[in-house]
């Protein structure tokens, strides 16, 4: 019996620098369409755990080594990625020192959740302001159904 088809497997990862006051986050900036910026991140390889690759994918794109703290939630809306359906999941992790753009990242900003940079691609703008949410409230966002 053939395999059904089903969306593609993501995860993404909040990195907060302890090392730095008010614990900034790291952004990319895309180097591959979807043009923009976004939370470091990508496809989950098959044999890997969602965790790993989360953890390779930080590593990857930014050069941190990353402690995950948290899952934030998931995210599967079939319009969140222009490319197809893809389900991520997310992660909010710890780390220090400097990023360093490499892989799929065109370059790498340490930024305040009050001042974002624009555009932010894919359903990152919903994720970030859920992880504000978390921040303020010490909780994932409500879980939305739509």
């Amino acid at each position: 019996m053939p395999r059904p088809e089903t969306p593609a497997l993501a995860a993404d990862v909040i990195i907060e620098l302890t090392d730095r006051p008010g614990r900034p986050i790291v952004l990319i900036k895309r180097g591959f369409p979807p043009l923009g910026w976004a939370i470091p991140g990508g496809f989950v390889d098959v044999g890997e755990t969602v965790e790993r690759a989360a953890i390779r994918e930080a590593l990857e794109e930014t050069g941190l080594t990353v402690h995950l703290t948290a899952l934030l939630g998931l995210y599967s809306d079939p319009a969140r990625d222009p490319r197809g359906h893809t389900v991520t999941a997310v992660y909010v992790a710890e780390a220090t020192g400097d990023p360093l753009a490499a892989d799929d990242a065109k370059t790498c900003r340490i930024v305040s959740l009050d001042a974002l940079p624009e555009p932010l691609v894919f359903d990152h703008a919903q994720v970030l302001a859920d992880y504000r949410r978390f921040r303020e409230q010490g909780r994932p966002a409500p879980l939305r159904i739509v």
